[in-house]
Formats: C-alpha cells, structure tokens, sequence
C-alpha cells in the first residue's frame, strides 16, 4: 500500500519548518514515506498528484503568504476545481493575534485545497504565537485521522 505523504511548509522564521520535520518524524513511526519541503519545492503536478498532504503555514506581513509558499499558493489558485480529487489533506496555520488578518495564509491554503477537489482529514488549526502544545496535539491527531483513512 502506498504510505506516501508530502509535509510541505512555508515559513519566514522557520517555525512552520520545524514543525514540519517533527510531524514527518511522527508519521515516520506510523510507517508514513515523507517528503518534507517548502510549498515553493513542489510543483502543481505533485501536489495533485499527491495522496496525503499537510500543510504548515505561516502568515507573513499583512496577511501575506511567505515568500517560499507563494508560487505554489498562485499555482493553486490556476486549478481547476477536481483537479485534487483524491488527495487527502490538512493544515496547521501559524500566525500572531496581534495582526488583522490572524493565520490568513493557512486559511488561504484550506480553502484551495478544498476549494480545488482535495478532502480534508481533519480541520485546520489556527495557532497564535504560544502554539507548542496545541500544535503537537493536531499534530498527533491529524496522522491518526490519516491512519484511520489509510
């Protein structure tokens, strides 16, 4: 059976990116093949191509999608609806209450992913700046859900 799953990510400050590599550890465990990069390393064709995908993102400037995200978001944005029919996907937004437009790139990619055919396995957590704990917890949540549909 297939066991891949792409853990994409995109970050300003590298949190996004760490927490990327400690859910690709995780999912490692459960027998999950990673693939772990920024969103800007994968092109439209592996994101549809894809099974299972996470989402970690963060919300730069004023809303903004981080600068190695938002090729593959505009890229998205081009596809036709069904064109991600049968990948399996979630998100984990990272973003700072302080701002207006709180986890608005997170938000953006779920409601792509969504939007363009992909089916959600469990929904998008918003996280504030003091997202440690609660992002594990998703973390770990999530890749059951992903076992659960496997």
């Amino acid at each position: 059976m297939n066991k891949e799953m792409i853990i994409a990510y995109g970050t300003e400050t590298g949190n996004s990116e760490l927490l990327a590599m400690d859910t690709a550890k995780s999912a490692e465990e459960l027998g999950y093949e990673t693939n772990v990069g920024n969103l800007d390393d994968y092109t439209h064709e592996d994101i549809c191509n894809a099974t299972r995908l996470i989402v970690i993102c963060s919300t730069w400037g004023d809303g903004e999608q981080p600068d190695n995200a938002e090729e593959s978001y505009e890229a998205m944005c081009e596809l036709d609806t069904g064109d991600l029919d049968g990948v399996k996907f979630a998100v984990l937004a990272l973003g700072d209450t302080a701002f207006d437009l709180f986890c608005e790139a997170g938000k953006q990619w779920d409601e792509v992913l969504e939007s363009k055919g992909a089916s959600r396995v469990n929904e998008r957590l918003d996280c504030d700046t003091d997202y440690d704990d609660y992002a594990y917890e998703w973390i770990e949540e999530t890749l059951n859900e992903f076992a659960k549909e496997d």
